[in-house]
């Protein structure tokens, strides 16, 4: 495509220099990618500012600059090289707005199913996937643990990549067969324009609670940047929302979508009902449009019927069989680092990502409704560094509460000194029952080797990640793996 047909799919303030009549080769925020015929957006980053790169992507053969810093490179530089210099408002948005004019629009040739909420959404998209796929539709997943273009994986760097990033995999899953799609939405890529432009069919809300704080500053901040998915959706779309959720109808205020509702609650539209679960799995009933199925998944909790059920409504709502949707679920495996049960003895290790106040409560009254105090429950756990440091005591607090014994570590430190984490997050504890070991590794190998033979320990925060981070550096590191060393001796 010609850069004087790009310039037309962009909002620009001005554009100086020259727009040559050139077809462009690529889209680009990161000037080391950047090719000979290439467009190069600026954006300002938390890290960097893209507009510090625009001498470099110049050099590298770039015939157009995106910017929203006007005074951040001379004109003179743009028209004596015969460069389009686009003044856009917003970096980000034009970002969006011109690769998805580059890379022909993909969202509007595919099933795009969007997934918002603070806990739930790799599960849930993993259901949604399996339905879809159960129902014979190659299917692309955009998520925390990796992508996939139907069995293919790509790994993932971020929950929600750049919007050109995007365009560019939702093109490729078109061009290998894809007909849906199902991707995370975090409230990050919501609040940086990512996802900006994109065409969802459906989109799933799974519930709100305390985090990234550090981000957005304030709950409501975090709850409009998670709104901004449901406000996009026009009338063709689906909303599906957690009735259960206190902040559903604020999510679904200004939404032009026709809405829909599941949850526990008799008034939801896709009805919850007779949730069981033990370490095996979970069943439970869903009714919909006076019929009752039943629904069962080797997932382990209900918060895992919950996703199930926000799966089972997207899918069906978009066309999906009732008994194929039931069938998705039923063949739905492991979601790595999501309560997954480790151990082939009495003693069980439950590797779960829940890394909120939310999320660890949740996980730890699963367990406890599973042991019915026929067991004795050991947290491993810490909290990230250079993150919302108001989940630390709460998270101290949960954790010590509702375990025999709360062993406290490092999770990943980052930049923060991990001693310091410990600190903040004992501050919440209120009982005598906790253990400080900082090495992580050390901490499972005590909770395994010092708990009763038929304890359960749930080992928090990490989940499917394979690395620890710190100080800018990852080593490798899993908590399956250190778990499955340490039953085994």
């Amino acid at each position: 495509m010609e850069l004087t047909q790009l310039i037309n799919s962009v909002k620009t303030i001005q554009v100086i220099g020259e727009a040559q009549r050139k077809d462009v080769s690529g889209i680009y925020y990161d000037s080391r990618r950047v090719i000979k015929n290439s467009v190069f957006v600026a954006i300002k980053g938390y890290k960097t500012d893209g507009h510090n790169y625009i001498l470099d992507a110049i050099n590298k053969g770039a015939i157009a600059i995106i910017l929203e810093d006007n005074l951040s490179v001379p004109d003179e530089i743009f028209t004596h090289d015969k460069i389009a210099k686009i003044l856009v408002k917003n970096s980000r948005i034009a970002l969006a707005e011109i690769s998805n004019s580059f890379f022909k629009e993909p969202s509007k040739k595919i099933k795009l199913i969007g997934i918002t909420g603070t806990n739930g959404k790799t599960t849930t998209s993993y259901f949604v996937k399996s339905i879809l796929e159960a129902a014979g539709h190659k299917v692309g997943l955009v998520g925390t643990i990796a992508n996939f273009i139907g069995e293919k994986e790509i790994k993932s760097s971020m929950t929600t990549p750049e919007s050109s990033d995007l365009n560019e995999l939702f093109l490729e899953m078109i061009t290998e067969k894809c007909s849906h799609a199902v991707m995370e939405v975090s409230s990050h890529s919501l609040a940086l324009s990512r996802v900006y432009g994109l065409n969802f069919s459906a989109a799933i809300f799974t519930n709100l609670t305390l985090d990234h704080l550090d981000f957005h500053q304030s709950f409501e901040n975090y709850l409009n940047a998670k709104k901004i998915l449901f406000d996009s959706l026009d009338e063709s779309s689906f909303g599906i929302y957690n009735l259960d959720d206190e902040n559903s109808q604020v999510m679904i205020s200004s939404s032009k979508a026709k809405h829909f509702s599941y949850g526990t609650s008799p008034k939801s539209d896709f009805h919850l009902k007779n949730i069981q679960y033990d370490l095996s799995g979970t069943s439970f009933v869903i009714e919909y449009n006076q019929k009752n199925y039943n629904v069962s998944t080797s997932l382990v909790g209900e918060f895992n019927a919950y996703n199930a059920i926000a799966a089972f409504a997207a899918t069906v709502l978009l066309g999906v069989d009732e008994k194929k949707a039931i069938e998705g679920i039923r063949n739905t495996k492991q979601v790595p680092g999501r309560f997954e049960v480790v151990g082939n003895g009495a003693k069980k290790v439950i590797v779960d990502y829940s890394h909120t106040p939310d999320s660890l409560e949740k996980t730890l009254i699963a367990i406890e409704k599973i042991v019915k105090d026929e067991k004795r429950i050991y947290t491993v756990f810490g909290c990230g560094g250079n993150r919302d440091k108001s989940k630390r005591p709460l998270m101290g607090k949960i954790a010590s509460d509702k375990s025999k014994m709360a062993i406290v570590t490092s999770d990943n430190p980052r930049f923060e000194d991990p001693f310091q984490i410990i600190e903040e997050i004992k501050a919440g504890i209120e009982k005598n029952n906790f253990k400080v070991i900082e090495n992580r590794e050390e901490a499972i190998k005590f909770a395994i080797q010092n708990s009763e033979d038929d304890a359960v320990i749930l080992i928090a925060g990490k989940g499917h990640e394979n690395y620890q981070e710190i100080k800018g550096i990852r080593n490798h590191f899993s908590d399956k793996e250190i778990a499955e060393k340490y039953l085994m001796k």
